[in-house]
């Protein structure tokens, strides 16, 4: 993507940065789950977008965002750091559009692999792993719901070679 503004199934997706923080946290208010505080604040997501490497994509349908993903790429290697969608526009290939342009970013910066963690029992596992990345760690007990429960949270990867 990079600079660029692209189309995928009538979803817009196109590069974002600071100007898009308060559309990025209405989306991570209602995507991410508040009994697990997974989610970023304002300033933590601010603070990063000003590191190099450091990339957002913003999903739109109409005027409206969707969706987003926060990435960040240290040499051959990248983070998906966040990747949200707004629970009422799930199931419309909305995360799987927000994926796809991130290895493709990721790719055009030499990237050889895409990093994630996730929490034990998140949906996006099956987007994941139907994306080709396994597990290669996990943190025992990382993640405290309200309630007091832990869940572990999984390091997944994948290569982003073209062979």
């Amino acid at each position: 993507m990079t600079g660029l503004s692209t189309r995928a199934g009538g979803v817009l997706l196109r590069e974002g940065g600071a100007q898009d923080i308060a559309a990025v946290m209405t989306v991570m208010d209602a995507a991410f789950d508040k009994q697990f505080g997974e989610a970023w604040n304002a300033q933590q997501c601010l603070g990063i977008l000003g590191l190099p490497g450091v990339w957002l994509t913003i999903a739109s349908i109409g005027e409206d965002a969707v969706g987003f993903a926060l990435s960040r790429v240290i040499l051959d290697e990248a983070e998906l750091l966040l990747l949200g969608v707004s629970p009422r526009f799930r199931r419309r290939g909305i995360g799987q559009a927000l994926l796809d342009a991130t290895m493709e970013n990721a790719r055009h910066r030499g990237v050889n692999h895409l990093h994630l963690e996730v929490r034990q029992g998140n949906p996006a596992i099956s987007l994941y792993e139907r994306n080709g990345f396994s597990e290669v760690g996990r943190r025992a007990d990382y993640y405290r719901g309200a309630d007091g429960s832990l869940f572990d949270a999984f390091s997944l990867t994948r290569s982003l070679r073209r062979d």
